[in-house]
């Protein structure tokens, strides 16, 4: 685990003084993997950039058998490969989740596919809803989330090379360099698209510009999120040359321009032809691009329930030194310092926990240094004894009743499940059980849940 607190490295980072951030591995041996999602339960879906998805279990472990693997589809390596996946608000009934990938013609690809099981995808139940030509091979954007009102936003790049040479990111009649927004619920015949256009997107009806659109002005907007609480859709979006920025906007916000390359954030880049700098959307925060290729990773404002010292506080990384930073609510950005990993993206757990990804291969949970007070009470209430045990053991917590039990071991196989116990203690019999670590997740009667190790020797 690193924990680090800096002192302030240039002039634009304000230091904070409660707020601090932890990382603890949770998980290893991922190929590259670039996103982290959850699917409405307790585990991590986890996309590898050459093609596949695989499932994180609550307890680190990580299933053998792939959820989906379209290696064959994407073209993968540099800023190309299968970059995200959103899974449907109904997914638990209709099984169906999106992803963003470059196919082998280097285009961006959106699809939809479908669960065959519940830990399998149907690889051939392919529906492609958008392809959109890509003139190079960087700045594909690559990040798609279902919003609060059930649309697919997806953020697309402004096409690559360098400086915007086909000034798309301002040009309404392309997708590239924009937040599109689309109703993967519906369809229409005329033209014929496997979506449909929300009423209320802010171009429909004008000639000139694709009805897709809901703001525009990005430049490569690699992650974004949604923060429901405050109702604010967060963007980082990577600079060219100086800035890196962080944009922070009313969800229903609609037909904003985020200034590229008129901009680079607030500094001028290339004026010519662009609109009025009254008419543009400008980042909450920026800093400057450290002496490094380095890129902005947006992240996630914390909502999770166990870390006090960072409630409601954004978390964002960069790209290319290992940095964590925060952001706090007057936009003021802490440097927590270089943690070692090479950052691609954050996620959340059912929980609104935090994790982060390295691209070499492994997943941290991402932590402050203050517990909650209900986790504190949780943490130091509950005893297992005796542990490492032969096989039979209790578990006691003071104050409030356990209800549920599961236990599962080091391959995530379930081997004891437990409900309705509404006890303060409870005895367990593990005698027939191999020796090993294994994994016993409580739930008490508060709601609170905890996961600690047993070893049964």
């Amino acid at each position: 685990m690193r924990k680090l607190l800096l002192p302030i490295l240039c002039l634009c980072f304000y230091m904070g003084i409660t707020q601090n951030i932890e990382i603890e591995s949770f998980a290893s041996g991922f190929s590259s993997p670039l996103d982290i999602q959850n699917a409405g339960d307790d585990r991590l879906f986890i996309v590898e950039q050459a093609g596949r998805i695989k499932i994180l279990n609550s307890n680190g472990t990580v299933n053998t058998t792939n959820f989906l693997d379209i290696t064959s589809k994407v073209s993968s390596g540099g800023e190309r490969g299968l970059l995200s996946v959103a899974f449907h608000p109904d997914y638990t009934a209709n099984g169906y989740f999106y992803v963003n990938y470059t196919n082998n013609s280097g285009d961006t690809v959106v699809s939809r596919f479908t669960r065959n099981t519940e830990n399998t995808a149907d690889a051939s139940s392919e529906l492609i809803l958008l392809t959109i030509d890509q003139p190079f091979g960087n700045h594909n954007g690559g990040c798609i989330e279902f919003g609060p009102d059930g649309y697919l936003y997806i953020g697309t790049g402004d096409g690559g090379s360098g400086g915007d040479p086909g000034n798309r990111s301002q040009t309404l009649s392309t997708l590239l360099g924009k937040m599109l927004r689309i109703d993967v619920d519906n369809t229409t015949t005329s033209p014929p698209l496997n979506y449909a256009i929300p009423a209320d997107n802010p171009f429909v009806g004008v000639t000139t510009a694709r009805d897709e659109i809901w703001a525009y002005g990005l430049r490569n907007p690699w992650r974004f999120s949604f923060d429901l609480t405050d109702s604010k859709l967060w963007i980082g979006d990577v600079g060219q040359n100086s800035t890196e920025e962080i944009n922070q906007v009313d969800i229903s916000a609609s037909g904003l321009n985020y200034g590229w390359r008129c901009y680079e954030g607030s500094n001028t880049f290339n004026t010519s032809g662009c609109p009025s700098a009254s008419t543009l959307t400008f980042p909450v925060a920026e800093y400057p691009i450290p002496p490094c290729f380095c890129n902005v990773i947006g992240g996630y404002v914390y909502r999770g329930s166990v870390y006090s010292d960072i409630a409601g506080v954004y978390i964002f990384a960069t790209f290319g030194n290992g940095q964590i930073s925060t952001l706090d609510a007057s936009y003021n950005i802490t440097n927590h310092g270089d943690f070692g990993g090479s950052w691609v993206s954050f996620g959340e757990d059912i929980n609104k926990e935090l994790y982060i990804a390295d691209i070499g291969g492994t997943i941290y949970r991402v932590k402050g240094s203050v517990l909650s007070i209900d986790e504190y009470t949780l943490e130091n209430s509950l005893t297992i004894t005796p542990n490492p045990t032969s096989g039979n053991f209790e578990i006691a917590i003071k104050n409030q009743k356990i209800q549920n039990i599961s236990i599962v071991d080091i391959k995530g196989s379930l081997i004891f499940s437990e409900t309705n116990i509404n006890a303060l203690k409870k005895n367990i019999d593990l005698n027939t059980s191999p020796t090993g670590l294994y994994f016993i997740t409580i739930t008490v009667e508060s709601g609170g849940a905890i996961t600690k190790k047993l070893v049964i020797k």
